[in-house]
């Protein structure tokens, strides 16, 4: 019995992330800026990756510090409760 070929799928090459701070030219990130903060946070209360949230390095670096800053000064909760 002879074995059919395997057809490959049609795969869609995934979008391309740009970071949203180099884009809208943004220098610093506000620890008191919640409604920006928040799209960087999970449901379970963590911090999105760069490769899920299109960050560039130096301004993943600043976002966590930032959603840090923002826990300690309880305008963020540390989970999702």
């Amino acid at each position: 019995m002879a074995r059919k070929p395997i057809q490959k799928e049609f795969t869609r090459k995934p979008r391309r992330k740009y970071c949203y701070f180099c884009k809208q030219k943004i220098d610093y990130i506000d620890y008191k800026d919640l409604s920006t903060l928040r799209r960087y946070i999970s449901d379970k209360g963590k911090i999105r990756p760069r490769r899920v949230s299109g960050t560039c390095q130096q301004h993943q670096r600043d976002l966590a510090i930032a959603i840090k800053r923002s826990r300690e000064m309880a305008l963020i909760p540390y989970d999702s409760k």
